[in-house]
């Protein structure tokens, strides 16, 4: 434990009704709400009081829900760009970077920012839970969760379709305490989370929770406090991929906190958020004003997501339509949902290599190519203050320069397996 440390103080409140309760270690919903709802932490300490670069992430504790402080965590690192921002004139582009990038000051191992959230979450759940937490994912998430989980020594499942498992690579070989299912060859993120759902309802499981888990979202959230803490100020516009859109309604909650914090202005930043074509269900949504998702046909789904090369924005469930989700963010804030091909995405991060000096992910590419064609369509002016998330990146520098281990399935299902069978295979895992 860091010294100095103390479990943050808060409580949790609904985003519908308003009502707030305490956090029984676990809480995702509202106690008695029957309406969905995303609840929200409310932290006793309304001016943010940041740490030194020694606690890593937890320089930010003040506003994360949790009871402990993990080793081996790093924060997002936001600096004011050159490159990109002469080559677009632009004179206020600040890019905040999750990934690896030493240089910068950033070491996080997994290469994205997906350890924001395991290593807040993970800081949430307390030695008592006593239970395998348990994570669906496209790839980034199971890697940051497998990561964290595998050095602090707790139980973890993790869910994800066969075709991505090769995003599971570490820098050294994991904890027999983390253990991985898979959704057979063929299948998509969405199978994976119907996997998920079936083994967290078993006895000694608990679903790591999504969207609804306040940990993950504030976990998210400081990719934004990075940004406003180093900046001064709260930006103009936010540039971000999404897959579920879980990191743009953490970036508004936390644009909402620190407009109560007081001291860096009292603006909303526009939501400037991207998806990869040809998947686009929540730019549908979006466009046609709908609060609910467009019916979407599974096997075309499934087809556009095999097309797509950022494949860690393939959520056909997102936290959308759901009280406190991304369209009231998007109501609220402002913004839009852009687009971009993966040609686009391939320019952009070309472009980013060469005038920032880094190799980023494809979501981040496709974030950055949405920025590329707001600033030639003059969607953003040249003196707007931007935030640009870069939400992964620094891999192919990583992998030169370490050996890598890889995570082997224990078990493939089939798409959509009877629940009978995944429980009595699941149970002799641990």
């Amino acid at each position: 434990m860091m010294k100095g440390f103390s479990p943050t103080k808060y409580i949790l409140k609904s985003f519908k009704s308003g009502k707030e309760f305490k956090d029984e270690g676990w809480t995702l919903d509202a106690p008695g709400e029957m309406e969905p709802s995303l609840i929200r932490a409310i932290y006793d300490k309304k001016q943010i009081d940041v740490k030194d670069d020694s606690w890593g992430l937890y320089k930010f504790a003040d506003w994360l829900p949790i009871g402990r402080v993990l080793e081996g965590s790093s924060a997002p690192v936001t600096y004011k760009s050159e490159g990109l921002a002469k080559e677009l004139g632009l004179e206020n582009l600040w890019i905040t970077f999750s990934g690896y990038w030493p240089e910068k000051g950033t070491n996080m191992s997994t290469c994205s920012f997906k350890e924001t959230e395991a290593y807040s979450v993970c800081g949430r759940m307390t030695p008592e839970m006593d239970k395998v937490l348990v994570v669906a994912s496209a790839g980034n998430t199971s890697r940051a969760f497998a990561k964290v989980c595998s050095e602090n020594n707790i139980p973890l499942l993790i869910c994800v379709p066969e075709d991505n498992i090769g995003a599971l690579w570490f820098e050294e070989p994991i904890n027999d305490c983390v253990k991985l299912i898979c959704s057979k060859s063929g299948s998509d993120y969405f199978d994976a989370i119907h996997l998920s759902n079936i083994v967290a309802g078993m006895e000694g499981f608990v679903a790591e929770g999504g969207a609804k888990n306040v940990a993950r979202r504030d976990g998210m959230a400081t990719t934004t406090l990075s940004a406003v803490t180093t900046i001064g100020r709260i930006p103009d516009y936010y540039f971000q991929a999404i897959g579920s859109g879980t990191g743009a309604i953490a970036a508004w909650e936390a644009n909402l906190r620190l407009i109560e914090d007081g001291r860096f202005g009292s603006n909303k930043m526009k939501l400037m958020i991207s998806q990869n074509l040809p998947f686009k269900p929540i730019h549908d949504a979006w466009k046609a004003d709908s609060r609910h998702m467009l019916p979407l046909d599974d096997d075309l789904a499934r087809k556009q997501v095999e097309e797509i090369i950022a494949k860690v924005l393939s959520n056909r469930k997102p936290p959308y339509p759901i009280a406190g989700g991304l369209y009231d963010a998007l109501k609220d804030a402002g913004g839009d949902v852009l687009l971009a091909s993966n040609e686009h995405a391939h320019d952009a991060a070309r472009m980013f290599l060469e005038l920032e000096g880094n190799d980023i992910h494809p979501a981040s590419a496709i974030a950055t190519a949405t920025l590329i064609d707001a600033a030639k369509s003059g969607l953003v002016k040249k003196d707007d203050l931007i935030m640009l998330n870069i939400t992964g990146g620094g891999e192919e520098k990583f992998k030169t320069e370490n050996e890598l281990f890889y995570l082997k399935p224990e078990i493939v299902f089939d798409i959509n397996p009877g629940e009978d069978e995944v429980i009595e295979r699941v149970a002799k895992l641990f």
